[in-house]
């Protein structure tokens, strides 16, 4: 097996975790199979950085230095606010080497900036998906998902999402026990579907102005299973649907059905992952009815089935398996 360089970028505002956390997933690979990884750390003229927190970190090189790795690891933070064109022409340069262009946060900004990012389809934090889009319109941005694999280039949202990202890179490189080896000792799940949204439905949608509708919010959260048609949740706020479903999205930024569906989602996969309950069970409880209903709906949203959903992130065997 041939051992991965993993070349991790630095700079002054980069956030610390978007660099600890990949590199902790990496250098437990390393000790799961050794021989595996190849970690490296380097700025540009191998000075240590001061991260956005005040912590320094000494990297091993400059970049100038650095011979050409099989991953390429670009984290975020305040520092790739205002890019640095020295950095900038060096990833220009150099990333079209890499095996693997990855980017953790904001540092998808960097990787756009250097023009690495043109054609693909990406992600970055939700707070700037769409600052990339404004300034790099050949980047197809998605802002949904935690992190996006698009061929050779793989983005992730934020520092959490860092350490989903890479623990997808090594499943896909050394396979899935080395991954949830990794998990287990990090206390992380393996793993959260890259399409899985940013925010849950609750973060996601604003919390509307009016009391009544901010009611009819926490109702559809607590009776995911109720009748939560238009009609039914307009009458619990005294409004006429058509009325309710305008003020809904006035204030809340998206549609009763769409937030009926997010909530049903999350309600079924906390069940999967935390319960014992039998798929169908599961369904009806989260309103779905049937569980042909709830497997199009996590094909739809998540690209798997309930029952793989389960098998990956439920952490005790299930009683019911169906």
């Amino acid at each position: 097996m041939a051992q991965r360089t993993v070349l991790v970028v630095l700079f002054d505002g980069v956030q610390s975790l978007d660099v600890t956390g990949p590199v902790e997933v990496f250098a437990g690979a390393e000790t799961y199979t050794p021989g595996s990884y190849r970690i490296r750390t380097a700025s540009l003229d191998g000075a240590p950085v001061r991260t956005s927190s005040g912590l320094t970190v000494v990297p091993d090189q400059a970049l100038a230095d650095a011979s050409d790795p099989h991953t390429l690891l670009v984290p975020g933070g305040q520092g790739t606010r205002r890019s640095d064109p020295e950095l900038v022409a060096w990833l220009r340069a150099h990333g079209p080497r890499a095996e693997r262009l990855v980017s953790v946060c904001t540092g998808a900004l960097l990787l756009a900036a250097a023009g690495l990012l043109d054609g693909h389809r990406v992600t970055t934090h939700w707070a700037y998906c769409e600052q990339l889009a404004r300034d790099h319109p050949d980047v197809d941005v998605d802002p949904d998902p935690i992190y996006v694999r698009d061929g050779l280039v793989a983005t992730s949202a934020g520092v959490t999402s860092g350490i989903d990202l890479a623990l997808a890179l090594v499943e896909e490189d050394l396979g899935r026990d080395a991954a949830l080896t990794i998990a287990r000792h990090l206390v992380v799940f393996l793993r959260r579907p890259g399409n899985q949204a940013q925010f849950s439905a609750q973060l996601a949608a604003q919390t509307a102005q009016r009391a009544p509708l901010r009611e009819v919010q926490q109702w559809i959260t607590e009776h995911p299973d109720d009748d939560l048609s238009v009609e039914a949740l307009a009458a619990r706020a005294a409004l006429s649907p058509r009325h309710f479903a305008r003020a809904f999205q006035a204030e809340t930024g998206t549609t009763p059905g769409r937030y009926v569906d997010r909530v049903r989602l999350e309600h079924a996969r906390r069940l999967l992952e935390d319960t014992g309950d039998g798929v169908e069970e599961v369904s009806r409880a989260s309103g779905y009815g049937t569980p042909e209903a709830m497997r199009r709906a996590f094909l739809k949203a998540l690209g798997t089935t309930p029952a793989e959903y389960r098998r990956r992130f439920s952490p005790a065997p299930v009683s019911q398996p169906r």
